[in-house]
C-alpha cells in the first residue's frame, strides 16, 4: 500500500517537470554548447584551487583566475553561514598555502577562498586544528544511513542511537560523553541552529528528522572550545550540515524494504531569473521489527532559491517537516526471564510514541573583495513536539507512569561577521568581527497520563498524582559578540586567537508562581590556536580555551520540586567548560590523509534540569580526555578505506553518590567508537559501486562505581549498486548483516513490572534492529 501510494504521488509530480526538461532538450545547439563551455571552465577553475590546497600549487596569476564563478562554486567555496568551518577554522590561516611551496619558497602566495568539497581534499595551511574536517557530498554517497541522523557519524568519534520510536531526536555520543539529545554538540544545517534549549524533554535537543541526505553537499565539522564563533552547545564540538545550491540532475527515487520500509524522494534544480531554484520533497515511513510497530510517517519538502557569486550573492530557504510515530522505549532485561512469552521486540510500556514539525525560513548574503568581506544570516523556524514515554512502567502508581513532554516554540536570529585583511610587520593579517543573537519563545510542560490521555494518578499509598506536574512559558534570548584575530607571523607557524561573550536573559512563567522569575548571567571565553608547519607535508597544532553550556531556563529560576513541594538550588545558567588539544595532520603518504589528536575537557560543577523529572539534578565536575586517529586512503581514484578510532576516559572530579553506589566512573560515558569502511566505484557513467563499514560502540559504565557495564555494539552494513547509465541507478542497502543480538543503547535505573511487588534497579536497554535490506530505484534526468 505504501508502495502504491509514492508511485502515484511521483507520477503526478514528475509529469510537468519532465515535459518541461524534454522541451529544454530542443532548445539550439549554441546555447547547449555555451553551457558545456562554462561548465568545463568551471570544472577547470575549480581543479586548479583543488590541486592548490593538495599542495601542488599554483602561481598567483593563476590563482587570480581560478576563483569559481558559478553558483556551483559559489555553494562550494564561498555560500556559507557564519557557523560553518569556513568562516573560522577551514580557512584560520589568511594564507591559503601551497605545501610544497612553502616547502621550497619563504615567499607566500595570497590565493581566493580555497574548496575543500570532501575528506579526499588536505587541509593542510587550511585547519586551525587537527580534529577538524570535511565530508564531501562524494563521500556522502557511498555511505548507508539507517536514519537520516546518522549523517553525524561521518564525524570521527560520534555514535548515533536511538532508545525510543524513531521520530525522536537520536542520542549522541562522542569524546567520553553521553550527549542525551544533543547537549554539548551543537548541529546547525545550512548556519541555522537545530539545538533547543530549554526544551521540553532535554536540553539542547537536536531532532535531525527533517534532513534529506541527497541534497547534503557536505558537513564541516569541529570539535573542542577553540573557536571564536562556536557558543552554547559546542563543546565537545559542531557540525555545520550545508545543502547544495542546485542538483545537476533531478531525482525521482523509489525505495522498498523489509520492516515495513518505503521512501520516495523527488527533487530538482532550475534556473530561475538569474539564479537557481532547488525543490525536494520526502515521503518516508518505517514499522521496525517492534511487536507494536512504530508505524513512522515523516514528510519533508525544501525550497531553495540562491543567486551570485563568491564576491556578491545570496540566498533564500524554506524547510518543512512533520511527523508521527509510535515508541516501545527501552525494556528492563528482567523482563525476558519473568515476563511469560516476552521478546526482545515486545513493549512494557503501552501507546507510546508522539508526533513533530519544524518549519523554518532562513535568508544568506555575502560579499567579498581585496580588502574584505562580510556575511550574514537571518532565520526564524517553528518547532512543536508532543512525546508520550515511559520508562520506569509500574514504579510510581498502578495506573502506569507513561508521562507526557510538550514542547512549541517559534524561534529568531541572526549571525553577522565582517572580516578585514591587512598587514602587521609585513605579515598578512586577518580580524573577524561578529555577534550572534538568537530568541526562544517557548511553551512547554510535563503531564501525567494514560493511554496518550491527560489524567490525574493515584500512587501506591494512595495519595493523588496531579495530571500536571509543570507547566512553563520562557522567553530565552543570547546576544554574542566575537572577535577573532589570525596571523601568519613566519612561513610555517601562524596564530589564532579570539575572544566570545555570551549574554543570556531567562524570563519564565511557570504555573508554580515560586519557580518563576527572571535571571541574566554573562560568561566571557578567551580561545586560541597555535599552527606550525608544514614540515614533510605535515603539521602540528597547538588548541586551548574556554567555553560553556547553558542550562534550561526552567531550572534557572526554580526553587520548588514542583513533584514533592521540597525547596532546591537553581541551575547555574551558564557553566563554564575549559579544553585542549595538541594535533598532527599529514599527507606524507601518498593518497593518505591522517590526523592525531590528543585532547583535555574539563566542565565545572552544575546542576542540570531533567525535563523527564521535571526537576534539577545535581552533577559534580568532570574531567575527559583521550586521543583520537583518523585515516582516509584514496589508493586509486575509484576506491577508497577510512579507518576511524576514538578513546577517551571520563571521571567525576570527586566520589559522588549514586544508586546505593559510590564512585567517579560517569554513567554512559563512552571510551571507545572504531568506524571502518571500504568503498569501490567504477569511473564513468555506467558501472557497480559498493562499500561495506563496520561501526563498534565500546562498553561503557552504567553506575558510578563501574560494577555494572553495558556489553558493546559492532554492526556491519553494506551497501551496493549499480548505473545503468546517467539516468538509471539500482542500489540495495544491509544493516546489521551479522544479525547480531547487540544493544542501541544501556541504561541501570530501578523500574517495576505491572506483576511485581517492589521496583528493582536493573539494566534497561534498547535492541539493535535485526538484519534489515532496502532497496531503491533512482532515475535522474
Amino acid at each position: 500500500m505504501q508502495m502504491k501510494y509514492l508511485f502515484v504521488m511521483f507520477v503526478i509530480i514528475l509529469a510537468p517537470d519532465f515535459c518541461c526538461k524534454t522541451a529544454l532538450a530542443g532548445e539550439t545547439t549554441e546555447t547547449a554548447s555555451t553551457r558545456r563551455r562554462s561548465e568545463e571552465t568551471e570544472a577547470a577553475s575549480n581543479e586548479a584551487i583543488l590541486k592548490q590546497s593538495a599542495g601542488q600549487g599554483i602561481t598567483e596569476e593563476q590563482a587570480e583566475t581560478s576563483s569559481p564563478t558559478a553558483n556551483e562554486a559559489d555553494a562550494n567555496s564561498f555560500n556559507q553561514s557564519e557557523e560553518s568551518g569556513n568562516n573560522t577554522d577551514d580557512s584560520p590561516g589568511i594564507i591559503q598555502e601551497s605545501t610544497e611551496a612553502m616547502d621550497s619558497s619563504s615567499d607566500a602566495i595570497l590565493l581566493p577562498e580555497v574548496l575543500v568539497s570532501g575528506r579526499a581534499d588536505s587541509l593542510l595551511g587550511i585547519a586551525g586544528t587537527a580534529s577538524q574536517g570535511t565530508r564531501g557530498k562524494d563521500e556522502l554517497e557511498w555511505r548507508t544511513f539507517s536514519r537520516p541522523g546518522e549523517v553525524l557519524e561521518t564525524v570521527p568519534g560520534v555514535i548515533v542511537t536511538q532508545h525510543s520510536g524513531a521520530g525522536k531526536a537520536n542520542q549522541f555520543f562522542l569524546r567520553g560523553f553521553n550527549l542525551d539529545h544533543g547537549t554539548d554538540f551543537a548541529t546547525s544545517v545550512n548556519g541555522v541552529p537545530v539545538n533547543l534549549p530549554t526544551h521540553g524533554h532535554g536540553q539542547g535537543y537536536t531532532d535531525l528528522n527533517f534532513i534529506i541526505p541527497e541534497l547534503i553537499e557536505r558537513v564541516d565539522f569541529r570539535k573542542g572550545v577553540y573557536f571564536a564563533d562556536l557558543g552554547d552547545f559546542s563543546s565537545t564540538g559542531a557540525a555545520d550540515i550545508h545543502y547544495v545550491d542546485f542538483l545537476p540532475q533531478s531525482i525521482a527515487q523509489v525505495e522498498g524494504g523489509s520492516l515495513g520500509y518505503a521512501r520516495g524522494l523527488y527533487a530538482g534544480s532550475h534556473l530561475a531569473g538569474r539564479g537557481n531554484l532547488l525543490y525536494a520533497v520526502e515521503l518516508f515511513h518505517n514499522d521496525g521489527p517492534w511487536t507494536e510497530p512504530d508505524d513512522y510517517k515523516r514528510i519533508n519538502g525544501v525550497l531553495r532559491y540562491s543567486q551570485g557569486t563568491p564576491e556578491w550573492g545570496y540566498s533564500i530557504t524554506s524547510m518543512s517537516y512533520a511527523g508521527d510515530w509510535n515508541a516501545t522505549d527501552q525494556i528492563a532485561r528482567r523482563a525476558l526471564d519473568v515476563v511469560p512469552g516476552f521478546g526482545r521486540f515486545d513493549s512494557l510500556g503501552s501507546n507510546d510514541g508522539g508526533d513533530s514539525q519544524r518549519h523554518s525560513l532562513s535568508a544568506e548574503w555575502h560579499r567579498a573583495d581585496a580588502d574584505s568581506s562580510t556575511k550574514a544570516l537571518l532565520y526564524g523556524f517553528y518547532y512543536d513536539l508532543d512525546l508520550f514515554s515511559n520508562f520506569t512502567y509500574f514504579l510510581d502508581s498502578p495506573q502506569g507512569d507513561q508521562f507526557e513532554q510538550i514542547d512549541r516554540r517559534w524561534v529568531g536570529g541572526t549571525k553577522v561577521s565582517h572580516t578585514w585583511y591587512s598587514e602587521v610587520f609585513n605579515r598578512d593579517m586577518e580580524n573577524t568581527v561578529g555577534l550572534q543573537i538568537r530568541s526562544d519563545s517557548i511553551t512547554n510542560g510535563l503531564f501525567q497520563t494514560v493511554e496518550r490521555r491527560r489524567t490525574d494518578k493515584v500512587d501506591y499509598d494512595g495519595k493523588t498524582i496531579s495530571d500536571t506536574t509543570r507547566k512553563d512559558d520562557v522567553w530565552e534570548t543570547s546576544l554574542s559578540p566575537y572577535v577573532e584575530n589570525k596571523i601568519q607571523w613566519a612561513d610555517k607557524f601562524r596564530t589564532v586567537f579570539g575572544l566570545r561573550m555570551d549574554y543570556y536573559h531567562f524570563d519564565v512563567n511557570s504555573d508554580l508562581s515560586a519557580n518563576s522569575g527572571t535571571r541574566d548571567d554573562a560568561i566571557v571565553s578567551p580561545k586560541g590556536s597555535l599552527v606550525f608547519g608544514p614540515w614533510a607535508k605535515t603539521e602540528y597544532y597547538l588548541s586551548g580555551g574556554f567555553g560553556f553550556h547553558s542550562n534550561s531556563g526552567n531550572g534557572v529560576t526554580q526553587q520548588v520540586d514542583p513533584k514533592t513541594g521540597d525547596a532546591v538550588e537553581s541551575a547555574d545558567p551558564l557553566v563554564r567548560t575549559k579544553g585542549a588539544e595538541i594535533g598532527v595532520r599529514t599527507t606524507i603518504v601518498k593518497g593518505l590523509q591522517s590526523t592525531l589528536a590528543l585532547w583535555l575537557l574539563d566542565m565545572d560543577s552544575e546542576l542540570v534540569f531533567s525535563g523527564d523529572a521535571g526537576s534539577t539534578e545535581a552533577s559534580a565536575p568532570t574531567r575527559r580526555y583521550g586521543v583520537e586517529w583518523t585515516n582516509y586512503y584514496t589508493p586509486a581514484q575509484w576506491l577508497s578505506l577510512d579507518a576511524d578510532f576514538s578513546f577517551s576516559h571520563a571521571e567525576f572530579s570527586e566520589t559522588v553518590e549514586g544508586e546505593g553506589v559510590q564512585g567517579r566512573h560517569i554513567p554512559g560515558a563512552i571510551d571507545s567508537v572504531i568506524s571502518t569502511g571500504i568503498a569501490f566505484h567504477q569511473p564513468g557513467e555506467r558501472g557497480l559501486f559498493s562499500e561495506l563499514r563496520l561501526r563498534f560502540f565500546g562498553p561503557r559504565p552504567l553506575t558510578e562505581d563501574n560494577s555494572i557495564r553495558s556489553g558493546s555494539t559492532r554492526l556491519l552494513s553494506a551497501k551496493a549498486g549499480y548505473n545503468f547509465n546517467k539516468n538509471w541507478t539500482l542500489s540495495v542497502e544491509g544493516f546489521n548483516l551479522l544479525n547480531n543480538e547487540d544493544h542501541e543503547i544501556d541504561y541501570y535505573y530501578p523500574s517495576r513490572l505491572k506483576d511485581e511487588g517492589a521496583s528493582h534497579n536493573d539494566i534497561h536497554f534498547k535492541p539493535v534492529e535485526p538484519i534489515a535490506v532496502r532497496a531503491a530505484l533512482a532515475f535522474r534526468f
